[in-house]
């Protein structure tokens, strides 16, 4: 079966049921590569029963390991930008703490990862951070989320408090709530008219039309990740992608998650907050409000502080992973 990208709807939590159908299958690995280089460890791929996850493993450079400093790492990207967007953050962490295995995951309909044909609702990203956990044989880690990955670890934390041994939240959406949109705007997430709501909801996501650097090429071959090229490749290579993306901002957790965070937070696990100080998706004061203390601000940065801003988000992160690993000791 072809689905097209402006015309596929996932189901929605909650509605009539459907017939059975297969996963929308991601691209090739061969396909990625082709187009973004070898940034990104060789995929490895988790079989799950909504379909195929692609993870990436960042493998400790030194041996042994020990007590003060992380030792399993998992990486949660947000909306859009698949695992090699959080790259950059992973690689500059690796260098700080050479002992620590880290890993990268491409959400579903993300990356080289299926869409499943099922309502992409939070427990569906919750039961992947279950199987991926499973799979490495890690019975915790130390979580990371940027954006919608912030969201759905807040998310999982909340439900899976046993399974975190800290988690840091960067640019974390879910505060918003879909109460304070227009009437129309309130009726695209709703699914009133769905080419407007597809229109409205990729407009939302990019802030206007997607505009993707004429020079990035020369830019991914020195190495660099042009999150709009990967972007525009996702929603040109992977038949899923739209459909997912749409469906996630919908019913996925990036709006009105506010009891989560406030279970999270009440978990009294370690945690951090780091936010640019121009996003408009998410306030320190918001934080605080759900019980989040441990807030850091980056100065002149908005909702790409993960990518934009890499050296600062790192340093913010190694010291409050240093601090976790002293504290063990005292």
């Amino acid at each position: 079966m072809s689905f097209s990208p402006g015309e596929f709807i996932l189901p929605r939590p909650g509605g009539a049921p459907r017939i059975s159908q297969k996963p929308i299958p991601g691209p090739a690995e061969a396909a990625f590569t082709k187009a973004f280089g070898s940034l990104l460890p060789p995929a490895k791929f988790l079989n799950t029963a909504n379909g195929k996850a692609a993870y990436y493993e960042l493998l400790p450079s030194l041996p042994g390991g020990n007590s003060d400093t992380p030792s399993r790492v998992l990486f949660i990207h947000g909306v859009q930008t698949p695992a090699l967007g959080m790259l950059p953050l992973a690689r500059a962490l690796q260098t700080s703490f050479p002992h620590a295995h880290l890993v990268l995951v491409d959400l579903w309909g993300h990356g080289l990862s299926d869409t499943p044909t099922v309502p992409h609702d939070a427990g569906l990203f919750h039961q992947l951070l279950d199987a991926l956990l499973d799979r490495l044989d890690w019975p915790s880690a130390h979580l990371v989320g940027f954006s919608f990955g912030g969201a759905i670890t807040a998310g999982y934390v909340a439900l899976r408090p046993s399974r975190v041994q800290s988690f840091t939240l960067v640019a974390p959406v879910g505060l918003l709530r879909s109460s304070d949109f227009s009437a129309e705007q309130q009726g695209h997430l709703r699914g009133d008219d769905e080419a407007a709501a597809r229109k409205w909801i990729l407009d939302f996501l990019e802030g206007g039309e997607l505009v993707v650097p004429t020079d990035w090429k020369q830019r991914v071959e020195k190495g660099e990740v042009v999150a709009e090229a990967v972007r525009e490749w996702q929603t040109r290579e992977h038949p899923g992608h739209v459909a997912s993306i749409i469906a996630i901002v919908r019913d996925g957790g990036v709006m009105d998650t506010h009891a989560e965070f406030l279970k999270a937070a009440r978990t009294g696990i370690p945690s951090l907050a780091v936010l640019g100080e121009l996003d408009d998706l998410c306030s320190e004061r918001q934080l605080n409000q759900h019980g989040f203390a441990n807030v850091a601000i980056i100065l002149q940065v908005g909702h790409g502080v993960v990518r934009e801003r890499v050296p600062e988000v790192a340093a913010l992160v190694s010291d409050f992973w240093t601090k976790l690993g002293k504290a063990s000791t005292d």
